[in-house]
Parts: structure tokens; sequence; C-alpha cells
């Protein structure tokens, strides 16, 4: 996977992948990401297509998305951790 190209966004980090027969695009925001993938013949073919397809309407989606990211994160590390404890890893001496 090699980075092809990347779009100016104030709020997110963008970055077009191409990887053998598909470009991916991946949105970061912090410490969350979401990557969206197209196969050749999805009518994304390009750097110049996927400049067309992440439009301002997508990207809201996009970041709309954040907002529950985070919200399951911190969901999970509110929760007390279910049957791990110390005792249960190997001593390493």
């Amino acid at each position: 996977m090699r980075i092809v190209g990347s779009i100016d966004h104030p709020l997110l980090k963008i970055t077009i992948f191409r990887n053998d027969n598909r470009l991916s695009v991946k949105f970061e925001s912090g410490l969350y990401e979401q990557t969206y993938k197209f196969r050749d013949g999805e009518g994304v073919e390009s750097v110049e297509d996927v400049h067309r397809l992440v439009d301002e309407a997508f990207i809201s989606k996009v970041a709309a998305l954040m907002q529950p990211m985070n919200e399951a994160r911190i969901a999970a590390l509110s929760r007390p951790a279910s049957g791990v404890g110390e005792e249960e890893f190997e001593e390493i001496i």
C-alpha cells in the first residue's frame, strides 16, 4: 500500500492510498480513524475520482461518525475490566 494523495481539510487528515486494484481513503481525527475502500470498477479509479467523491456531504457524514466512536471508547474505558487481573499473567523473572 502506498500513499498517492491527500485532501486538505481543516479538521480531518484525509489520505488516499493505492493497494493493488483498489483505492482507500483514510480519515483521521485525533485517536479515531475511518477507512473507506473502493475496488476498481466501482467508478473510483483515480485520485481525481476520489476528490470528486469525497465532497463536503461525504466528509460531514464521516465527521459525524467520529462522535459515536468517541462515545463507544469512553464507555468501554469506564467499564471495569471483566475477568482480567494481574494474577492471570505468568510471572517473568
